[in-house]
């Protein structure tokens, strides 16, 4: 079955659509899950949130903004990394004792991420196309150094010492700060 056919599926609210995703699109889920969420039991439940955002959200999908598979993977790395969060704060929510400072961010340091963030996407652009996989493989989908050497096809060490050269790179490019 063809990406048309399975998005003209959804978005005719037939359910054989999903049936064909998971089909299709599954094991892409997965590995795009798979490094940010350790635990098979949270894999599980966010592919099948996933799977329900693509069926909630399908009508937001335009072709002519982006691929089929950069618009599923996005929405699978985004609500993993939200499950993720939403992990981390209630394994710590059960830990907080009165004393201790809310963990959410104000408004000025959401701001200021903000700010960073828009920083970080000037200067990727600066980047060439390989540099550009490197990084979004590395800290967007969090993808460990051996996953990315054994799939790229180099060692370990020549993809930690390009990770080392681009880090450096993107500090000339954002004026010399470093966020990490």
């Amino acid at each position: 079955m063809t990406e048309k056919e399975i998005i003209a599926l959804i978005k005719s609210r037939d359910e054989s659509g999903l049936e064909e995703l998971l089909k299709h699109c599954g094991p892409l889920l997965r590995y795009i899950i798979a490094p940010i969420l350790p635990s098979p039991e949270d894999r599980e439940e966010c592919l099948s949130e996933i799977v329900m955002r693509i069926w909630e959200k399908i009508d937001l999908y335009h072709p002519e903004r982006g691929s089929w598979n950069g618009w599923i993977t996005a929405i699978a790395r985004n609500t993993a990394v939200n499950r993720a969060r939403a992990n981390v704060r209630f394994a710590a929510a059960t830990e907080l004792s009165e004393e201790l400072p809310s963990q959410e961010p104000t408004r000025e340091e959401t701001f200021l991420m903000k700010g960073m963030h828009m920083e970080v996407k000037r200067a990727l652009i600066h980047l060439q196309p390989a540099e550009q996989i490197l990084f979004y493989r590395k800290y967007y989908y969090m993808q460990s150094t051996a996953q990315i050497a054994s799939e790229m096809g180099m060692t370990e060490r020549a993809v930690e010492g390009r990770l080392y050269r681009l880090k450096r790179k993107l500090r000339r490019l954002l004026g010399g700060e470093v966020y990490e």
